[in-house]
C-alpha cells in the first residue's frame, strides 16, 4: 500500500484549507494518487472520502470513516478502486435518525465534488451497521446495496429492553438492596461500571453467584462465547458458564460496561427512560432461551443447591422500570427497522458479540420476512469473539458477496465453505465463516 494512501491533513493543499475554513463547499485535495474530498456538513459533522486516481464509479458511505484512520479492509476497496468514506458519530450519537440523514448529506457532498457515484453502497460496523441497514431502508433511491456488520437489527427500543432484562436480573438477585444502578446510571459512568464489575467478579467466585449470572445471560440472549473460551460445549456447564461470564464482564467492553455508558447516554439524549420492563414474565423470558442455556441453568442451580423457582419469583417480584412514552417514541423515531428493505443485502455477525448480540439478527431476518424481502437478505456469521471481531479477509468476503449480486442481479453461493474459500484466497487474515441460525430474539 502506497504511504501517500493516508497521509495527514497536513499534506492537505493550501488551497483546500482555504476551501475548508470558508466553507464554501466540499474541500478537494489529491493526495499523491488518491483525491481527499472533506468537509463538515450542516450540524458540524466531518465527512472525508478517499477517492482512488482509477475510481470505478463505486462509492461506499460509513458512520465511522472520518474519525479515524482507515482499516485493512478499507484500504483493501480502495486500493481496487472503490471510493471509501463517511462521517463520524461524534455529533448525532445515539441519535439515529440524524446520523442517517448526515450519509446523505455527505453523499451529496462527495457527488458535488467528485461526480455522481454509478452505485452507493451503504456499510458499517456497530452503530455504523444499524445506521448503514437503516440508510438503505429509507433511501433506496440513493443507496444501491447494505454491508450492515455487528449491528443492532432487532432495533433500538427492543435491543435496550433486553439489555435491560439482563441487569434487572443481576440487580434483584445480585444487589437486592439496589444500590447499583440499572436504569438511573449516574454522569460518573466508570464508577458505575466499576461498582458492576467488582460485584460480579465477587459472584463468579461462588457457585450461587455462578447461577445466578447464568439466569441473567440466559434472559438477555448473552453469547456463551468469551476470548478466552470458545464455542464451550453446553454439557459442561461451568465452562458455559464461564464464557457468559466473560462475554458480561470479564473480557475487554464488556456487556456490563456498554450497558451503563450507553444507558446513560441514550436516557439523555431521548429526555426520558426508553426502555420498560413492565408485565414482563421472567420465568417466561427463560422458557424462550435455547434449550442449551436452560440445561445449563438448571444444572448450576442443582450444584449450587439454589432454587430456580424462588430465585425467579424473586425477579418478578421485583419493582418494575416504567417507560417515558414520550422518550421511547423518540427513540423509536431514531430508528426501529421494519424490514421493508428494496436494496442487497448482507449482514456480517460474529456469534459471540457480546455487545450487538447475536439473537437480534432473527429478530431483523423475520421483519424482513414478513415484509416479502427474504429475496434481497443474506446473512453472514463468523465463528469469533468480541464485538465486531472480523478480519480484513471476512469483511471483503461479505463484501464480494455484495458486489456480486449487484453486478449479476443473483445470489452467489452464500454458504460458509465458499466464504471461507474466498476469504482465505485474500490472505487478510482468518477466515472463519459457518453455517449458523440464531436463536429467537426474545424481547
Amino acid at each position: 500500500m502506497p504511504d501517500g494512501h493516508w497521509t495527514t491533513r497536513a499534506l492537505i493543499t493550501a488551497a483546500a484549507v482555504v476551501a475548508l475554513t470558508a466553507a464554501a463547499g466540499p474541500a478537494v485535495a489529491a493526495e499523491d494518487a488518491d483525491t481527499i474530498v472533506e468537509g463538515r456538513l450542516s450540524d458540524s459533522t466531518a465527512y472525508r472520502f478517499v477517492v482512488p486516481a482509477d475510481w470505478n464509479g463505486t462509492v461506499f458511505v460509513n458512520l465511522d470513516f472520518a474519525g479515524g484512520s482507515a482499516s485493512a479492509a478499507q484500504r483493501e476497496l480502495i486500493e481496487r478502486g472503490y471510493a471509501y468514506g463517511g462521517t463520524t458519530r461524534n455529533v448525532t450519537g445515539w441519535n439515529l435518525g440524524a446520523a442517517v440523514e448526515n450519509q446523505i448529506e455527505a453523499l451529496d457532498a462527495f457527488t458535488s465534488a467528485v461526480g455522481e457515484p454509478d452505485r452507493a453502497i451503504a456499510m458499517g460496523n456497530s452503530m455504523g451497521g444499524m445506521i448503514a441497514a437503516a440508510t438503505g431502508e429509507l433511501h433506496p433511491d440513493r443507496i444501491d446495496g447494505v454491508l450492515a456488520a455487528c449491528g443492532g437489527l432487532s432495533g433500538t427500543v427492543s435491543q435496550w429492553n433486553q439489555k435491560l432484562d439482563t441487569v434487572f436480573v443481576l440487580s434483584r438477585l445480585l444487589d437486592p438492596a439496589g444500590a447499583l444502578p440499572v436504569e438511573d446510571v449516574p454522569a460518573d459512568i466508570e464508577s458505575a461500571r466499576n461498582a458492576w464489575l467488582t460485584r460480579l467478579a465477587e459472584a463468579q467466585q461462588t457457585p450461587e453467584g455462578r447461577a445466578r449470572i447464568a439466569l441473567a445471560a440466559a434472559v438477555g440472549q448473552l453469547p456463551a462465547w468469551s476470548q478466552s473460551i470458545a464455542d464451550p460445549d453446553p454439557r459442561d456447564a461451568d465452562a458455559y458458564q464461564a464464557a457468559w461470564y466473560g462475554a458480561l464482564a470479564g473480557d475487554p467492553l464488556p456487556y456490563i460496561g456498554q450497558a451503563m455508558s450507553s444507558r446513560h447516554t441514550s436516557t439523555i439524549v431521548f429526555g426520558g427512560m426508553p426502555s420498560w420492563n413492565t408485565g414482563i414474565d421472567y420465568v417466561e423470558q427463560l422458557r424462550k432461551a435455547s434449550p442449551e442455556s436452560r440445561r445449563v441453568v438448571a444444572a448450576l442451580y442443582d450444584a449450587a443447591g439454589l432454587s430456580l423457582d424462588e430465585d425467579l419469583a424473586t425477579v418478578n417480584a421485583g419493582e418494575r422500570v416504567e417507560a417515558d412514552p414520550a422518550a421511547v417514541e423518540r427513540f423509536a423515531a431514531s430508528y426501529q427497522f421494519t424490514g421493508h428493505i428494496s436494496v442487497p443485502t448482507v449482514t456480517l455477525n460474529n456469534v459471540g458479540d457480546q455487545i450487538s448480540t447475536v439473537a437480534q439478527q432473527q429478530e431483523y431476518e423475520e421483519r424482513v420476512t414478513q415484509a416479502g424481502n427474504a429475496s434481497l437478505l443474506r446473512q453472514t456469521y463468523v465463528a469469533s469473539a468480541g464485538h465486531c471481531n472480523f478480519t480484513a479477509a471476512e469483511t471483503i468476503a461479505a463484501t464480494e458477496l455484495l458486489l456480486d449480486r449487484l453486478d449479476t442481479g443473483r445470489w452467489g453461493s452464500a454458504n460458509a465453505v465458499q466464504l471461507n474459500r474466498t476469504a482465505t484466497a485474500l490472505d487478510l487474515g482468518d477466515a472463519r465463516f459457518f453455517g449458523y441460525h440464531p436463536d429467537r430474539f426474545n424481547r
